[in-house]
């Protein structure tokens, strides 16, 4: 470590203590790649504040040094919003674990932003709640970095992304003060919600400390079941016809070669003798059992060629098994292309179709993989194998969401991945904002230089 290294961890370490200022060089490196391997960066070191007021000393002596400072959560992104590629510091945040008593009159909870996303489920559950989002790495990903990227997932059909849960956020600027806060209150009409510009704004404005979440029912009834259709087409259709079932909580779509991967990676069986081309995952939630209701509708599909519910726990986590496990299946052949991408329902058959010649026409010898939320036109596309034509594939998938009214993230952010592609989805004029907000959060540019806002403004 440089001299000028050494006084900026001494003077970390005065504000966090010794301990939790790491600078050697393999831990670091941790810190500094993201899960899958695609996205790699250098830090200065890494420092791990306990609470909101560390955090705002780190900034103050960040800002004082002219460091950049990076945010970063569970490192569980997808975009590489949480690396560091220009030095600086990375900022983690995982130590800031409180967790408040739950409201069970405004059913809200104060979460830290390192508090896990497992964590607050089973928090709000011990009060006879739930929490609205779910995702797969629900282990890892925290609270902080689900609002900074106003993450999605599995229930998003029924309840909305995270912006839909944030009831109120603290957060420190990038000098060291500290703005908004965690009453969740149900009525305030003073003016700008600063709350709501932090969701999605991925660690470029503030570095979020708390949050004032929103809970929901916990349902004691499930049903689920995994249907087989011949082609998106019908999937969507079906989808379509199961929203009249007010339990409809989750509608989950993948395809046969990544069953398959799937079915091979784990070793698991899959949910029927005959392989279908198409799959969709259904789910129901409710106080009574919605299995009735659900198959009244599943018997009314004109085009399903198969079905299987779960007929207890074992096989509800089967079935699950084998949607949530893509990603794992795919990140075992190698790192992959993931693009997160969403159009308009009615656009998803033709965009999948879109998706697989653009595919085997700009890297041939690749392994594609789809899965998503189909209720929502949200594709991810995983990309194992393209080599040089993964910047060629990325545009052209990317053009084609754009071509359909769709985004080019539908609930990852766009990070430093796509910010070059920013442009299709959103106006000069948009942009513009984007950069003015940016220079009046943070003038100099310190957090998360390089994400989102592409260029700084000039």
């Amino acid at each position: 470590m440089t001299r000028a290294g050494s006084e900026l961890s001494d003077l970390l370490a005065g504000v966090v203590g010794a301990g939790h200022v790491l600078t050697d060089p393999q831990v670091v490196a941790g810190y500094a790649t993201d899960w899958t391997g695609r996205f790699r960066g250098s830090a200065h070191l890494v420092v791990r504040p306990a609470d909101r007021d560390e955090v705002a000393g780190v900034l103050r002596v960040c800002r004082d040094a002219g460091v950049s400072v990076v945010p970063q959560g569970g490192n569980t992104g997808l975009v590489g919003g949480g690396i560091p590629y220009r030095g600086g510091v990375v900022l983690s945040l995982t130590r800031l674990t409180d967790l408040g008593p739950v409201d069970p009159v405004t059913r809200q909870v104060t979460a830290g932003a390192g508090v896990s996303l497992a964590a607050l489920t089973a928090h709000a559950a011990a009060s006879g709640l739930d929490f609205a989002i779910d995702i797969a790495s629900r282990d890892s990903a925290t609270v902080g970095g689900l609002v900074a990227t106003n993450a999605g997932g599995l229930r998003v059909l029924r309840w909305g992304s995270m912006r839909e849960q944030v009831a109120d956020v603290e957060a420190v600027l990038a000098n060291g003060q500290v703005v908004g806060g965690v009453t969740g209150l149900a009525k305030d009409s003073t003016g700008y919600d600063l709350s709501r510009a932090l969701v999605g704004s991925e660690g470029t404005l503030a570095v979020i400390t708390a949050v004032r979440l929103r809970l929901i029912p916990s349902f004691t009834e499930r049903a689920t079941a995994t249907l087989a259709f011949d082609n998106t087409t019908d999937a969507v259709a079906a989808i379509g016809a199961l929203r009249a079932l007010p339990s409809l909580t989750s509608a989950e779509v993948f395809y046969a070669d990544g069953l398959r991967l799937v079915c091979a990676h784990r070793g698991v069986t899959p949910p029927f003798s005959s392989e279908y081309p198409v799959y969709l995952l259904i789910e129901c939630t409710d106080d009574e059992d919605p299995t009735g209701e659900l198959g009244a509708v599943v018997e009314s599909l004109p085009r399903l060629r198969d079905t299987a519910l779960a007929v207890d726990g074992a096989a509800r986590r089967a079935l699950w098994t084998h949607r949530e496990a893509h990603a794992e299946a795919v990140n075992a052949l190698g790192a992959p292309l993931k693009l997160d991408v969403g159009v308009p329902p009615d656009q998803a058959a033709e965009f999948e179709r879109e998706v697989r010649a653009i595919t085997a026409e700009t890297a041939p010898s690749a392994t594609l993989v789809l899965f998503g939320h189909l209720a929502e036109g949200n594709f991810h596309v995983n990309v194992v194998g393209a080599g040089a034509a993964e910047d060629d594939l990325t545009d052209r998938v990317l053009r084609a969401a754009a071509a359909r009214g769709g985004t080019i993230s539908a609930e990852h952010g766009i990070g430093v991945a796509k910010a070059r592609w920013l442009g299709l989805t959103r106006s000069a004029a948009e942009r513009g904002l984007y950069a003015a907000v940016k220079r009046a959060w943070d003038p100099d540019g310190t957090l998360n230089p390089g994400v989102l806002v592409a260029e700084p403004a000039t």
